[in-house]
């Protein structure tokens, strides 16, 4: 369904901010919902949040109030805003596009917060 390119992953200290960025083709973007998915090593990947428009956001209660999910159409990219970042949030962040049934995954931006 299209390639989709993850970036802005990197270290960041206790409480820090990081914007993610995934952009994906015209033709997979106008007519997908996207979302963020993350893992932890050991651990399963788990949803983080998808946005189906601007009054339609979903998060996971461990990241609601300290993160937030956009996208811009004309740039065919989904951000992630992460603020107040805590240990907890480290993993590998993957990019999710989904039209209807199908799921197209990037190959993920590693996030670790640590001091």
């Amino acid at each position: 369904q299209g390639q989709l390119v993850e970036s802005g992953g990197g270290l960041v200290q206790p409480g820090g901010s990081l914007l993610l960025s995934c952009t994906a083709s015209r033709s997979v973007f106008s007519r997908a919902t996207m979302g963020w998915y993350r893992q932890a090593p050991g651990k399963q990947r788990e949803f983080v949040a998808r946005i189906i428009s601007d009054l339609r956001k979903f998060y996971a209660d461990s990241v609601k109030g300290r993160f937030i999910i956009s996208r811009d159409n004309a740039k065919n990219t989904v951000y992630l805003q992460m603020n107040n970042l805590q240990p907890e949030d480290s993993g590998l962040y993957f990019c999710n596009a989904r039209i209807g049934p199908n799921d197209a995954w990037g190959q993920g931006t590693q996030v670790t917060v640590s001091s």
